[in-house]
């Protein structure tokens, strides 16, 4: 299951982070990392971006960034 899947207001634990090159540099820099805890916070109405909490802050994520992360 991808970040894309999950629903708003749950939470999931990141297995792996997909992608190459500096685009996967780039997610890891935001501190989305292995064994990290993400809370889905808002969705937009096109579903894009996604606003998450992950290591005490908000963020948003393009749904193509979200589907490179896998999560459990």
């Amino acid at each position: 299951m991808t970040l894309k899947e999950v629903k708003v207001g749950h939470s999931c634990k990141v297995r792996r982070v997909n992608g190459e090159g500096a685009l996967r540099r780039r997610i890891m820099d935001m501190g989305i990392t292995k064994g990290v805890d993400i809370y889905v916070r808002k969705v937009a109405p096109l579903g894009d971006p996604i606003e998450i909490t992950v290591r005490n802050y908000e963020l948003s994520l393009r749904k193509a960034d979200a589907e490179l992360i896998e999560v459990e």
